[in-house]
C-alpha cells in the first residue's frame, strides 16, 4: 500500500476499557500523552487505509503504565470495542515540524538505504523503539532484511529526505536475515 504522507499515524486503539465506553490507546508519540495534544483524529483501518471516522476527544489521561481516552458519541463498552484495532492520524499539517536533525518516523519509512560507498540495501519498511536506539528494518527485493540501528554519526552518516535517502555505515551482513 502506497504510503499517504498528508497524514501521520499516531497510535492505535487498543481496545474497550470499563463499560462507560473509554478506550485503551497505544501511543507511538514521546511521550505518550503528547498523543492528546493533536486532534482531532483520524480513525483508519491499518489493512486499507480507508478512515472510517473522525474522533473527537472528550477526555484523555494517563492509567498506569498507558492511556486511556473518551469520545463524543461513544456511550458504552460495545462501541468502544468495536474501535480496536483502528490506527489514529492525524493530518501532517497539526504537528510541528521537527528541530535540524530529528525526523518523523513516517518521514523515513520508505526512505532507500545505502552503505557509505554507494550499495544499495533497500528501503525503510518499518522504524521500531529498541531501548538504547531506534531501529530501522530495511527490506530489498529479494526480501532480505536488515536491522540497522538509527545512530546519527556513528551509524547514521546522512538523511536527506528531499532525494529520498539514507546513507549508512554498515556492513549487510551484520544484520542480514531472509525472509
Amino acid at each position: 500500500m502506497e504510503q499517504d504522507k498528508s497524514v501521520v499515524v499516531l497510535g492505535r486503539m487498543a481496545g474497550a476499557y470499563g463499560i462507560k465506553g473509554w478506550v485503551k490507546i497505544s501511543s507511538y508519540t514521546s511521550p505518550l500523552e503528547n498523543i492528546f495534544l493533536y486532534t482531532p483524529w483520524q480513525l483508519r483501518q491499518s489493512d486499507t487505509g480507508k478512515v472510517i471516522a473522525t474522533a473527537e476527544v472528550v477526555e484523555g489521561k494517563t492509567h498506569g503504565k498507558g492511556l486511556v481516552a473518551k469520545f463524543a458519541g461513544v456511550a458504552d463498552r460495545d462501541q468502544a470495542g468495536n474501535l480496536k484495532g483502528l490506527e489514529i492520524v492525524v493530518d501532517r499539517s497539526q504537528l510541528p515540524n521537527p528541530e535540524e536533525g530529528l525526523y518523523y518516523w513516517a518521514d523515513l519509512e520508505g526512505l532507500r538505504v545505502e552503505t557509505g560507498d554507494g550499495r544499495v540495501l533497500g528501503h525503510v519498511d518499518q522504524m521500531m523503539e529498541a531501548g538504547a536506539a531506534d531501529v530501522m528494518l530495511v527490506c530489498d527485493e529479494n526480501k532480505s532484511r536488515h536491522l540497522i540501528p538509527f545512530i546519527r554519526d556513528e551509524v547514521i552518516l546522512a538523511v536527506d529526505l528531499d532525494e529520498g535517502l539514507i546513507r549508512v555505515n554498515w556492513k549487510p551482513d551484520e544484520s542480514s536475515e531472509q525472509a
